[in-house]
């Protein structure tokens, strides 16, 4: 008889349970299954989409997902956790879902659409470690996503969970709790947001191309946008790993200022056709909602880098930030001036953002 041939690959695992779901079942089953349905629709499943995870099975009030990257595992996790706190309404009749995830990085074994193995238990196990509205992750997760995401996990110790044969290590994090803590053992290069500061946030930019293969086109330019803001040393500017995730989602800016810590925030829309671009740009004041700077720049792409600068510029002037020369210097230096070699320079980094063990 032929040995049957079984089906494994690496895969990030995130496994995710409602907090408390049968006493909010008993207390009200009809408004709970509301809620749950309207956390699933608004929060749950667009986060695990826009980080390109699928999700296996939803078994009640748990859902098992797969992700190719473990980055993007843990970027989907901190979404749905961030963005689940700020759709909580006291004065809602429905029931507050709150979520407990635990993610882990294994080896499965796939029949049909289906997973199986220790890399789905293990994510599994630990989920109900995280505290609610929290994540708790393994030992190989935490080293994987290491200085990629803009959390840091804290050391949970050694655990033994049930039907693993081994002591497991966990990490946890917790809105407001765990980022303090990061937050005051960090260097100097990433400090605790301070509102005196000035600080921004740069959204990532809406591809208007109508292709969706140009979006690494748009994500590049606002990469770019962000790395040519960080090169200042008196403003604050938030990691690329925390704005994105908010793409492709309608968010309120004074929101976004309050959970990211930032007084200025910067969206726009890029459109591509052949060899012309469109972008616009606006600058807002996230502690009340008005525009400090916009503009539509309509030019050849041979032109992009000088759309670059003057919008570096733009938002240097609106945040009345003083430049000294060595920074107008690097703020001068565009890199390369061959735009087709600058589109594969983008093309690549997004391969490398959709799959990080491209690095190693």
């Amino acid at each position: 008889m032929a040995d049957i041939r079984i089906n494994r690959k690496l895969a990030a695992i995130l496994a995710a349970d409602v907090v408390g779901y049968s006493r909010l079942m008993g207390a009200d089953e009809a408004g709970t299954l509301a809620a749950l349905k309207r956390h699933r629709e608004t929060i749950f499943d667009p986060a695990v989409a826009a980080h390109n995870g699928r999700i296996v099975k939803l078994i009640g009030d748990g859902a098992i997902v797969e992700f190719g990257s473990v980055v993007d595992a843990v970027n989907c996790a901190l979404s749905v956790q961030r963005s689940g706190a700020a759709l909580q309404d006291a004065t809602a009749r429905q029931p507050n879902i709150v979520v407990r995830i635990g993610i882990n990085l294994g080896d499965v074994i796939i029949e049909n659409d289906d997973l199986y193995g220790d890399g789905v238990n293990i994510a599994a196990r630990l989920e109900p470690l995280a505290e609610p509205g929290g994540i708790c992750v393994s030992s190989i997760v935490n080293e994987s996503v290491s200085n990629r995401i803009d959390v840091r996990f804290l050391d949970g110790g050694d655990v033994s969970v049930k039907n693993i044969d081994r002591p497991i290590r966990v990490w946890k994090w917790h809105p407001g709790k765990t980022d303090v803590a990061a937050n005051r053992s960090s260097s100097v290069a990433n400090p605790t947001p301070n509102v005196e500061t000035p600080s921004i946030a740069v959204l990532p930019f809406t591809n208007m191309s109508g292709d969706p293969e140009q979006e690494y086109f748009s994500d590049g330019i606002s990469e770019d946008v962000i790395t040519d803001l960080s090169k200042i040393a008196g403003l604050m500017v938030i990691s690329r790993n925390s704005s994105f995730t908010y793409k492709g989602r309608s968010v309120d800016i004074r929101a976004v200022g309050r959970d990211l810590g930032v007084r200025s925030v910067l969206e726009g829309s890029i459109r591509r056709a052949g060899n012309r671009v469109r972008i616009t740009a606006q600058l807002i004041d996230a502690t009340n909602g008005a525009h400090l700077w916009a503009d539509r720049y309509d030019r050849d792409l041979t032109d992009i880098f000088a759309v670059q600068d003057d919008v570096t510029r733009r938002i240097v002037d609106a945040l009345k930030v003083t430049l000294s020369p060595a920074e107008k210097a690097r703020l001068a230096d565009s890199g390369t001036p061959n735009i087709d070699a600058y589109d594969c320079y983008l093309r690549g980094r997004e391969l490398l953002a959709l799959n990080p063990k491209n690095r190693e």
